[in-house]
């Protein structure tokens, strides 16, 4: 049994192993101008707390020790599973770059310091955002193993997994709902946008915006690292469930937490009048969510006999205070 501190190491390492192989992945002048290099870095290495790639490293442990995959190719499937980790990080970091942006949430801090459009201006932020997403599959299309055959069918099945949560029907539809729910969509859609109830939409907004890349960060863990199709699907119902925790704990945050405790502007999604949880369901009941959330992500990896740091996960993400 692990204790809290156990937990702590394990994620001050893979932080600094992460943070590491970000570097290694990260273009430099002259490859391109030192103005881009510079913005790309300043939002990559703010700080954060690594949840999605961490949660792919720890999505291709869980399978490795199990015994849900092949034990010929463990080795190459967790390193493959690090330029996952990277590539995951960098598509993330892109969409709070651009999150951020005047015509998007229109915030000033981000991780403890100021936004990247502060910095840097919109033009030059908006295309560090670029220039990171594009480098995340720059990395993925680079990375290398000894078993080609093998190789590229997971890494191609890890690619269309990330780029489908990072594209319109994952990360970028859900920031269309989100303008959409505050009335900043097209053509004033807030009022005509759906026929569904709040809660549905609320909960299809998060699911896309944030529980999509969640997801992948976790399947890709487990696709790469040679995970059978029961451990696969296992993860992928894991990795819902903990999105939606994430997403519900995130609103309540906003809602208790501080800028000096969250690294960002508190109370925020209240005074743009965006839909949350505590909005919808209340605070005590949006707790109550949660925790039904991680017990349901937990019950998913129980149900094939996976563990782990993953369920250490599940517990920090409902518990976390930033």
């Amino acid at each position: 049994m692990t204790t809290p501190s156990d937990f702590n190491r394990y994620l001050e390492t893979r932080r600094a192993e992460i943070d590491a192989a970000l570097e290694a992945v990260l273009p430099v002048p002259p490859a391109c101008p030192p103005p881009i290099a510079e913005a790309m870095r300043y939002s990559l290495f703010a700080g954060g707390k690594r949840l999605r790639p961490i949660l792919t490293l720890a999505a291709a442990e869980a399978v490795v020790q199990s015994g849900h995959t092949d034990p010929h190719s463990r080795d190459t499937g967790m390193a493959l599973a690090m330029t996952a980790a990277c590539a995951v990080e960098l598509i993330h970091t892109y969409s709070l770059v651009h999150d951020d942006l005047p015509d998007m949430d229109d915030d000033d801090l981000r991780r403890g310091r100021p936004t990247a459009h502060v910095v840097y201006g919109a033009g030059v932020a908006i295309l560090s955002g670029d220039a990171l997403l594009t480098q995340a599959f720059v990395a993925l299309a680079r990375c290398l193993s000894d078993e080609p055959s093998e190789f590229e069918r997971r890494r191609l099945r890890a690619i269309a997994r990330i780029a489908e949560a990072a594209g319109a029907a994952g990360m970028v539809g859900g920031q269309v709902l989100d303008l959409a729910a505050t009335g900043t969509g097209p053509g004033g859609e807030a009022a005509r946008r759906r026929k569904g109830s709040e809660e549905t939409d609320l909960r299809e907004m998060h699911e896309r915006k944030t529980g999509a890349l969640i997801g992948a960060a976790a399947v890709t863990g487990a696709i790469l690292a040679g995970g059978d199709e029961a451990a696969v699907e296992a993860i992928d119902r894991y990795a819902m469930h903990l999105g939606l925790a994430f997403q519900i704990v995130d609103d309540i945050l906003d809602v208790e937490g501080s800028a000096a405790e969250l690294g960002k502007t508190a109370g925020k999604d209240a005074a743009a009048g965006k839909p949350t949880y505590p909005s919808v369901h209340g605070l005590d009941r949006s707790k109550v969510l949660a925790t039904e959330a991680v017990g349901s992500a937990r019950e998913a990896l129980a149900s094939v006999g996976l563990g782990g740091r993953l369920n250490e996960i599940a517990e920090w993400v409902v518990s976390r205070s930033h």
